[in-house]
């Protein structure tokens, strides 16, 4: 998919968003750069595995928080986790380096990706994301998200990361 296939399926859902266009960002710092509006609910995304390349996990937090891949290895019991590579990221999520998101998950056909999401993100009204490309940021309820995650049928859990 691409963002304007993602925005055609919010349309065809009638998921209400907002959408901002921006130069591209590849990190947090870029993003926060363009002082854009509720950029407080913008999300972080990190893709992980583990070291058997058995397991995938797409990891969604708040932005000002660092994860702890130890901590979280336990949490998920899971063995220990490392960042996939590129090639991972293009194979599972379709995605490159610097444009993770969530939607991500609507490239996954094996549905091999477990969607992880910070609890702390259940505070925001909507909470910022890529629509698949890192030149625009569109917001979302996350209670939507994760409803069209689980429609694609991957598995979506929420964990306290601290």
């Amino acid at each position: 998919m691409n963002k304007q296939q993602v925005l055609d399926l919010l349309n065809q859902l009638n998921i209400s968003y907002r959408i901002v266009e921006h130069p591209p960002a590849k990190t947090i710092e870029e993003i926060d750069s363009f002082r854009l509006p509720d950029a407080n609910a913008i999300a972080k995304n990190l893709f992980l595995r583990d070291e058997k390349k058995r397991h995938y996990y797409l990891i969604v937090m708040r932005k000002d928080k660092t994860a702890n891949l130890k901590k979280l290895c336990l949490s998920l019991g899971s063995r220990p986790l490392s960042f996939a590579s590129e090639e991972d990221l293009l194979d599972y999520l379709g995605l490159r380096k610097g444009a993770v998101t969530p939607l991500g998950i609507l490239n996954d056909e094996n549905k091999k990706v477990e969607v992880i999401f910070d609890k702390d993100l259940l505070l925001f009204r909507s909470i910022g994301i890529h629509p698949m490309e890192n030149t625009a940021t569109v917001w979302l309820p996350l209670v939507n998200l994760v409803g069209i995650i689980k429609m694609h049928g991957n598995t979506v859990s929420y964990l306290e990361i601290k």
